[in-house]
């Protein structure tokens, strides 16, 4: 009876983790989220509102919301907190004239009610591109040492080739499973 029990809860026990994707527009926050999915490139176009998907690592389920970075929509980011486990911060590494205006998004976000107990990936994407900066670089401007109340993860990765994205999902995974 036991192990029918555990392996009820083994096909049945599988909480839904709620993951938000977001970043300023153009970072590469779509292409990520079906490369996860499809493994391919999918031409995007700019996210108006959201898209939801469900991605799989090993009986580990995320539900991710994939959140519009236009500056208009930033605004509506919170309403997306609720319950919200991991925040995917994605950033395009080439964009340095932006990463002010990311940080100051990131550092909005952790201290909202709703995210205190979310851990934080942050995705450096782009990392192909010819002057992009490195994880050092952007965690040195984004001061990620600084943030003591979550548990955060910085991951250079490309979007385009999904280099990078698993170990950043394994991290997630690993944050999910611990709890």
């Amino acid at each position: 009876m036991g192990q029918l029990i555990a392996k009820l809860m083994g096909v049945f026990g599988n909480q839904e983790h709620k993951v938000i994707i977001v970043g300023l527009d153009n970072a590469g926050k779509t292409t990520i989220l079906y490369q996860f999915l499809m493994n391919e490139v999918v031409h995007t176009s700019p996210t108006i509102g959201s898209n939801v998907e469900e991605i799989v690592l090993q009986k580990t389920h995320f539900l991710v919301w994939d959140i519009g970075g236009q500056e208009a929509l930033r605004s509506t980011w919170s309403a997306y907190y609720s319950n919200t486990e991991f925040v995917i911060l994605v950033i395009d590494s080439t964009d340095r004239d932006r990463l002010l205006t990311t940080r100051e998004e990131l550092y909005k976000m952790l201290a909202h009610e709703a995210l205190r107990d979310a851990s934080v990936l942050i995705f450096a994407n782009k990392q192909d591109m010819k002057n992009s900066m490195t994880t050092v670089e952007i965690s040195q401007f984004l001061t990620l040492t600084a943030i003591k109340d979550h548990p955060w993860h910085i991951q250079g990765c490309c979007a385009l080739t999904g280099e990078g994205l698993p170990a950043g999902l394994q991290w997630m995974q690993s944050r999910a499973t611990a709890n």
